[in-house]
């Protein structure tokens, strides 16, 4: 055991662990933080995306060793006002069927707009591609991406 020292959500935050073990089961195990979830636990599907200093990661992939002294976000501190464009634009493409993905699609999508705030379709197509969505809802996602892009979706 190992107590790893790195900021969560904007804050210090120090999780006792073994080194080895997946970010995934830090956060939601022993930090309480269900936003990130377990889905192939291959690193395939994406459900399970962080920011990790603001790139999109797979924290079943990640061990929290890897985190020591580093930024960690997860859907639970996304911020304002992106999280709410997003939410916004996800609301008003029923982008939400069972939602398992979402909190990973989310991660992902507010990296790019991080990044590249304007994004092309095929850009927002490229990001997203790596999530996997058995219910259905990708291209309801993509257009929701889309949408988030626009300035009238920030909130005052």
């Amino acid at each position: 055991m190992e107590t790893i020292q790195f900021q969560l959500n904007g804050k210090s935050t120090e999780l006792r662990a073994d080194p080895a073990m997946p970010l995934l089961w830090g956060l939601r195990d022993h930090l309480g933080l269900k936003g990130c979830k377990p889905g192939c636990l291959q690193g395939v599907c994406g459900a399970c995306t962080v920011h990790v200093d603001g790139v999109p990661s797979r924290a079943c992939q990640t061990p929290v060793e890897s985190v020591k002294g580093r930024k960690v976000t997860t859907i639970e501190g996304l911020a304002e006002p992106l999280r709410q464009r997003l939410l916004t634009a996800w609301i008003e493409h029923q982008a939400l069927q069972c939602g398992y993905c979402q909190p990973g699609q989310a991660m992902t999508a507010a990296a790019l707009l991080m990044a590249q705030p304007a994004p092309d379709a095929a850009a927002v197509a490229g990001a997203m591609a790596g999530h996997l969505c058995r219910c259905g809802a990708g291209p309801r996602v993509l257009k929701a991406v889309q949408t988030a892009l626009l300035p009238e979706r920030t909130t005052t």
